[in-house]
């Protein structure tokens, strides 16, 4: 029955699928509609008026009564209170899609036991939701719509812990367009923002930790999604959810849904800033005028690469746990950008395409791993390190970089970086006044002194490092080699001889003549 009550939480987004009809408004037409909305859902759930439709002038008015589907659950596992019917106003239009408006709001609360039994209270409310969006029944999605919340509060409570967060407001825009790439996939656009984020989190372990952002604005964008295809595959699954091993058939009807999907998509790009965040505890305070994520994927499907990045602005900390000496050792902004480039999806995709989904074969495991092995060519494995910066009241430095290693061995690996520094000695003389209170700073101090000797002078007066460590483990800073290569480890049979007295005689062999 859960599994039933999972698919139908998952089918509700789904639920307009096949549905745009182009008729009139009528009671027959909503009937028809309901029919729609509720045909690929489980009988039970069907038929438990969960989902009803009437004629509303131009419109349909679709209600959502929920707690109807209650019953379905068992009342010492999960208790849900204020679960009230909401409406979702749908409008056919001559294109054949469907105009969406809502007007809502939500007050919930109840507990629930988890698979270890132990109890969750939880609240959960929205003073407002208003949305008007355009849906297309060809691929199960909206394209296009504006949402916006107000006054949303959420809780949970367990007897060890408790979280509160709430947000003043929320608004979220969603644009798509026909992608160049054509083959009916799309390009999806999306920003918005959440304003007063206020998140306490109370713990037995700790003491409470309070997190404030005046915003949260987010962007995102996805090119080239194939999402008909990916409609097709989720309804696939839902489908075959409760079988255990596909059969032949399923299995080729599978893979050949996955192929045409495939490549998922051209990039992904997606940023999140946090803007005037400040972490409260009982040590202290800290925060960041601005606080950032973003992430992004491209380039061609044999040649695909992965971006990962965080950068803070105008960091501070004030706990008494930093003493006043070390406050200048702050970084007042970081920025760190990390990249893994030229992964092969192409052939990772040919690979997944060989995997025998169906039962009694149990090769499953060993083909992901030969998947997996197909990201990287060779099995080599390269992070770069476009831009790392972190500047401070008494440093500045910029690193850039790429390691090299491979997947089946952590001891083959060589790196190149860059380092540069500027005021290197403003860095020393604030690292040896600060040695003079902390013994354990003098070796530092020492070690800055020596690295000050292999350094370069760029012509903006920066100091640089340019480290090569090769794959032999030997170590180089511009140019001059300050580390041999490691020394080699003797095979096994090398070790065998060695451990032989050097006066013990060897057995001759069967034809050979012994000594007299």
């Amino acid at each position: 029955m859960r599994l039933k009550l999972i698919t139908t939480t998952s089918l509700v987004a789904l639920s307009l699928f096949g549905a745009a009809q182009g008729a009139d408004i009528n009671q027959d037409g909503a009937n028809k509609l309901r029919d729609n909305l509720t045909g690929i859902l489980p009988d039970d759930i069907a038929k438990s008026g969960f989902l009803t439709v009437n004629p509303a002038g131009t419109r349909y008015e679709i209600i959502y009564d929920l707690s109807k589907l209650l019953s379905k659950l068992e009342p010492a596992k999960v208790v849900i209170n204020g679960l009230t019917p909401f409406s979702v106003f749908a409008t056919p239009l001559d294109s054949g899609l469907w105009n969406l408006e809502g007007n809502n709001s939500f007050n919930i609360s109840g507990n629930f036991k988890g698979p270890d039994d132990k109890a969750s209270d939880f609240t959960y409310s929205i003073a407002s939701i208003v949305y008007n969006g355009v849906f297309d029944p060809a691929i199960a999605y909206l394209r296009s719509g504006d949402f916006k919340a107000s006054d949303i509060r959420v809780t949970s409570k367990t007897d060890a812990d408790q979280v509160d967060a709430s947000f003043a407001g929320m608004n979220y825009r969603l644009d798509s367009t026909d992608s160049a790439s054509g083959n009916g996939r799309l390009d999806f656009k999306a920003n918005g923002s959440m304003s007063g984020l206020v998140e306490t989190v109370t713990s037995a372990q700790m003491p409470p930790i309070t997190i404030k952002a005046d915003s949260i604005d987010f962007n995102a964008d996805v090119g080239s999604l194939p999402a008909k295809e990916i409609r097709d595959i989720v309804l696939f699954v839902l489908d075959h959810m409760d079988e255990h091993n596909l059969s032949k058939e399923n299995e080729e009807k599978l893979k050949s849904l996955l192929k045409a999907a495939f490549p998922l998509f051209s990039s992904i790009n997606e940023t999140i800033t946090a803007n005037n965040l400040t972490v409260g505890t009982v040590a202290g305070s800290g925060g960041a005028k601005a606080f950032g994520y973003n992430f992004a994927v491209d380039g061609p499907a044999d040649a695909v690469r992965f971006g990962f990045g965080m950068n803070a602005q105008d960091v501070t900390l004030d706990s008494p746990v930093m003493p006043a000496s070390y406050r200048p050792f702050l970084p007042k902004s970081v920025d760190m950008q990390f990249a893994v480039p030229d992964m092969d999806f192409a052939a990772f995709s040919d690979e997944f395409m060989k995997f025998d989904l169906s039962s009694g074969n149990g090769n499953a495991e060993e083909s992901g791993k030969q998947a997996a092995e197909k990201l990287f060519r060779e099995g080599v494995v390269v992070v770069d390190l476009p831009k790392f910066t972190a500047v401070s009241d008494v440093y500045d430095l910029d690193v850039t970089g790429k390691l090299q290693g491979r997947v089946d061995t952590q001891k083959d690996y060589s790196l190149q970086a860059s380092v540069l520094a500027r005021d290197l000695d403003k860095s020393i003389a604030a690292i040896q006044d600060l040695a003079k209170s902390d013994p354990n700073l003098q070796q530092v101090s020492f070690g800055m002194m020596m690295a000050k000797g292999f350094a370069k002078t760029d012509p903006d007066g920066r100091s640089r490092w340019d480290i090569s460590v090769a794959g032999d483990g030997s170590v180089a800073i511009n140019g001059q080699q300050i580390k041999g290569p490691d020394a080699e480890e003797p095979d096994q049979g090398e070790d065998q001889d060695q451990g032989q007295e050097p006066d013990q005689e060897q057995e001759p062999d069967q034809g050979q003549t012994q000594p007299q």
